[in-house]
């Protein structure tokens, strides 16, 4: 399985890895996108299984990408790490199509409860 994971933070991406093997999801392929744009490219090229995307990035943010994503496809499983969680946020995530939403800081335990239904 291929998760992009799309945050405009280098060391987040790494973190982020770091805690998808701490949760157990040491097979999966992990690619990497610094931001909406780069991701929309990279998932336009090859698809992958999942994508894990931050909220607030320049260029493109996460909810314009999912957006973009359901308008023109294609649709791989898409989620949110993001270090904001109001309810508004959480509800315009879900309108949009995003199956699951982790909150920063964040455990490997929440990736388990997070991604069990996905993964």
């Amino acid at each position: 399985m291929r998760i992009l994971i799309v945050d405009d933070s280098r060391a987040m991406r790494m973190i982020i890895t770091r805690t998808l093997r701490q949760a157990g999801y040491k097979e999966h392929t992990v690619e990497e996108a610094g931001d909406g744009a780069a991701a929309l490219d990279a998932i336009r090229a090859s698809a992958p299984d999942i994508v894990m995307s931050d909220w607030n990035m320049p260029v493109m943010n996460g909810i314009e990408l999912l957006e973009e994503l359901q308008k023109n496809g294609p649709t791989p499983t898409f989620g949110f790490l993001t270090t904001e969680g109001s309810d508004e946020m959480r509800e315009r995530a879900r309108n949009a199509g995003a199956k699951f939403f982790i909150t920063k800081p964040f455990t490997p335990e929440a990736f388990q409860e997070a991604l069990a239904g996905v993964i």
